[in-house]
């Protein structure tokens, strides 16, 4: 999408398509749902569990980190990423907002 296109949209559609881009992957769920389960990790960790290459994996979180919804720390040669409590909460409160500003109406 140009930057002449993007003036067309507003900010908050804008940040909503971001984070569904982001979420729009089921690996990226999947590593969300360990990361969730396991409360923090290690990148080797995921590998593991999910199953994908590492530097497939390494380029899901380094998506998932762009928009704020993992961090991580690094620990000496590894990084231990967790979710980032705050922008989660953003996002329910995004998505929710969304919904309930949007409901569906039986038209057809």
């Amino acid at each position: 999408m140009g930057s002449d296109k993007k003036d067309k949209f507003t900010t908050q559609q804008q940040e909503i398509a971001m984070l569904t881009k982001a979420l729009g992957n089921p690996a990226r769920i999947a590593i969300l749902e360990f990361i969730i389960n396991s409360k923090s990790c290690i990148c080797g960790d995921i590998v593991n569990e999910v199953g994908l290459a590492q530097a497939t994996i390494s380029q899901h979180l380094k998506e998932l980190k762009k928009v704020g919804i993992i961090q991580g720390q690094i620990s000496g040669t590894k990084t231990c990423y967790c979710i980032n409590e705050d922008k989660w909460a953003e996002i329910q409160q995004k998505l929710t907002s969304f919904f309930k500003t949007y409901p569906i109406t039986k038209c057809c």
